[in-house]
């Protein structure tokens, strides 16, 4: 069951945006697809390259093979499988992401005895950092430099407590609902919806959680249609 917002599915177009989800949802009425505990390796910009687990979820199907595009990678040199847990090796990675600029530098596939590939894309990334701004509850983009890295979810909590947004049993919000990066801008929308409910002249606190695990916390307070952006 996939929930969708319309962050999946285009119901103006009518048209999937991520093609390789539907292949996985089509191939499912058939049959079953092994999976990962991700779909993104995340490499550091700069400094040692460490060897990278994910963990298989087989679904009784059974690993054949680790490609880049139609090049089989060695196991043992390349990889290792334990199990249900495989191992990228760390001069694997070295390779793969070449100079380490910022983004996808390789993707992989997982392949397996039945259903639809794996896709397993290598990123090289640094920690995100934002800058302070000034805008108004219609039009509010935070300046954010991604650098390779890829935005999870954003958590609002007014800093002299309880939950901001528009609802109040949870401080996570709601993907492009009320929130959306842009990166071809270099920046994260904060949205009329989320805005409008935001108090007047009370300080909210932003945490930005990025699909690398790192954490970016940021500040904003909304005084009448103006809203003040603050870096941490």
């Amino acid at each position: 069951m996939l929930w969708d917002n319309g962050s999946f599915y285009d119901r103006g177009k009518l048209r999937w945006k991520d093609a390789g989800l539907f292949r996985q949802i089509r191939s499912s009425w058939t049959t079953r697809s092994a999976t990962a505990s991700s779909d993104d390796v995340f490499v550091p910009k700069s400094g040692p390259v460490k060897d990278r687990t994910l963990t298989l979820n087989l679904n009784g199907t059974t690993f054949k093979a680790l490609k880049q595009g139609t090049t089989k990678l060695v196991s043992g040199r390349d990889y290792a499988l334990s199990g249900n847990r495989l191992t990228l090796k760390a001069a694997t990675l070295t390779r793969l992401v070449g100079e380490r600029s910022y983004g996808v530098n390789a993707t992989l596939q997982a392949e397996f005895s039945r259903g639809v590939p794996w896709r397993i894309q290598v990123i090289s990334h640094d920690a995100p950092a934002q800058s302070s701004t000034i805008g108004t509850a219609g039009s509010f983009r935070i300046p954010t430099q991604f650098r390779g890295d890829v935005l999870a979810t954003m958590k609002a909590e007014y800093v002299d407590g309880g939950n901001a947004g528009p609802t109040n049993w949870t401080p996570y919000q709601q993907f492009n609902t009320t929130f959306a990066p842009d990166y071809a801008r270099k920046a994260i929308r904060l949205t009329p919806a989320f805005l409008d409910t935001v108090k007047d002249n009370a300080r909210v606190k932003l945490t930005f959680h990025f699909w690398s695990g790192a954490t970016v916390t940021y500040q904003v307070t909304k005084s009448g249609s103006t809203v003040t952006g603050t870096a941490s």
